[in-house]
């Protein structure tokens, strides 16, 4: 097959990808006169997006490249950049791994743009990507947001096959809610036709090479280049299960690592250049206005966390315990944001948008791995679980303030879940306070069906669970209604695998609570 591009060509990446021959496009598109690696081999982005800015990103690589490089970037009104809407130069320079973060300002509310970057004689693929509708815009000059929610990417777990398929669903926006990468080695034994190259990441130079690694995949590139992304971190950006300066293993180092690791990922996201990292600070509790429609907001539920409660003996990090067993999980002061942040949660609720929607990293809803009749319940310690007071303060102050329409939306636990928030979710009578869309990996491995089949008719609260899914979930949002698609992926280790509906949901406006659809 012969695949040619042009950057008038309407569809952008979908089409390519339609037709089988995305790395074809992915490629730079002019590198006459050059050696070696193409300098946008790890290919372009944008997020952030506002009513009158946005975020474009890359990075430059190549085995000789100058110690500083001016690096032109356009954007334009129309995919042939017949009218150029804002164009600047950017330095990248090896302090930031050559990486470009450029911020286009005084753009038109509610419109696509295209971008590209140009280079030491090279130029880069064309991306689109979008501005927010302007706050002052109504609700109904707001008619629909469509945007997908995704999480926990492991590499050497799968391929990207969703990714393709979401890159071409034609979306406004994409939430991504961590696990960007993953910080392990993969296992000498690993016979998997992906592997992390090089050890576990410590390092700076560690962190760069993994984010390096994965944005070389074409699925990825092909979705960061179809829209803008708004992201958050979760634990595997740094070290699994890290809750501040408190490592899985302990290290005394840890602070060290943190902020090697939360330079690399600044560096490799279109975050603008003032939430570059302050030693570990990186302010990702933001929040994103869509016109009259929506306020979205994003948390960080790792810098700011107590200690995971009841840990294995010698370790950091995790455990599943019996409540009976672990007195800390009935201490009412523990925090899973940090109490600052908790506050600026509070006052970040909008009762004016039809919507409020929380970006966050895991399952919120309650969680027993137990048959009552055997104790008063059995609890994962990482997640929402291992902090009940933080969430019942959370779902107490939705209940004070009455926000309208609160969806909150997660991933972390590589399963689909649908669920009521509720403060007691075994009372069939309690209100619902939320609705809650927690979506499965891309593809990182799952827990057994069996065993959440197991524990499923002990949380009743709960619609759906399927931890044998990878994928994605995409919505459309409406002022009267909020429609998700949960779409799973076939054969996972198939770049080119078909995917499915697994299951539709609604949730109408002023009903709290997910509808089979």
């Amino acid at each position: 097959m012969t695949c040619l591009w042009t950057p008038s060509r309407r569809g952008l990446l979908q089409a390519a990808l339609a037709a089988g021959c995305a790395p074809a496009l992915l490629r730079h598109a002019d590198a006459a006169g050059t050696a070696g690696t193409p300098l946008f081999a790890l290919g372009i982005a944008s997020g952030s997006p506002r009513a009158e800015r946005v975020v474009l990103w890359t990075r430059l690589i190549g085995e000789a490249l100058p110690k500083e490089v001016e690096v032109q970037w356009e954007l334009a009104e129309d995919e042939s950049f017949k009218t150029i809407a804002a164009r600047g130069t950017e330095r990248a320079e090896p302090g930031t791994a050559h990486s470009v973060h450029a911020e286009p300002g005084g753009l038109r509310p509610d419109r696509w743009y295209w971008y590209r970057f140009r280079a030491l004689g090279q130029q880069s693929p064309v991306g689109r990507t979008r501005t927010a509708p302007a706050a002052g815009t109504s609700v109904a000059g707001t008619s629909s947001l469509r945007f997908a929610i995704a999480s926990c990417q492991r590499y050497d777990h799968g391929e990207y096959a969703a990714w393709g398929d979401m890159a071409k669903q034609d979306l406004d926006l994409v939430l991504f809610l961590g696990d960007y990468i993953y910080e392990y080695a993969t296992a000498a034994s690993s016979k998997a036709p992906r592997q992390h190259r090089g050890g576990e990441c410590r390092t700076l130079d560690d962190y760069r090479q993994r984010y390096a690694q994965y944005k070389t995949d074409p699925q990825l590139q092909s979705m960061h280049a179809a829209a803008p992304w708004i992201l958050t971190w979760d634990d595997h950006e740094v070290q699994n299960d890290w809750a501040g300066d408190v490592s899985q293993d302990l290290a005394p180092d840890f602070h060290r690592r943190r902020i090697a690791a939360a330079q690399a990922y600044w560096e490799h996201q279109p975050f603008p250049k003032q939430m570059r990292p302050r030693d570990v600070e990186m302010s990702l509790s933001q929040r994103y206005d869509w016109g009259g429609l929506a306020r979205f907001v994003t948390i960080d539920d790792r810098s700011w966390r107590d200690p995971q409660a009841c840990p294995k003996p010698g370790r950091g990090g995790s455990n599943t315990v019996d409540l009976k067993d672990c007195p800390s999980l009935r201490n009412p002061q523990r925090t899973l944001l940090g109490a600052p942040q908790e506050q600026w949660l509070r006052d970040s609720w909008d009762a004016t948008r039809p919507w409020n929607l929380l970006a966050q990293q895991t399952l919120m809803a309650r969680f027993n791995s137990q048959d009552p009749a055997q104790g008063p319940g059995r609890y994962w310690t990482d997640g929402w679980d291992g902090y009940p007071f933080a969430r019942e303060r959370l779902l107490r102050d939705l209940e004070a303030r009455r926000v309208p329409n609160t969806v909150v939306l997660g991933g972390d636990v590589h399963a689909n879940y649908v669920a009521d928030l509720k403060l007691d979710g075994d009372d069939a009578n309690a209100p619902v306070l939320a609705s809650e869309f927690c979506g499965t990996s891309i593809s990182s491995h799952g827990m057994e069906q069996a065993r959440l089949d197991h524990a499923l008719p002990f949380n009743p609260h709960i619609r759906y669970g399927r931890s044998d899914q990878r994928g994605y979930m995409r919505f459309e949002l409406r002022a009267e209604r909020l429609d998700a698609e949960l779409r799973s992926v076939q054969t996972p280790w198939d770049a080119k695998s078909a995917t499915f509906t697994a299951a539709k949901f609604a949730v109408e406006a002023g009903r709290p609570g997910a509808q089979v659809a």
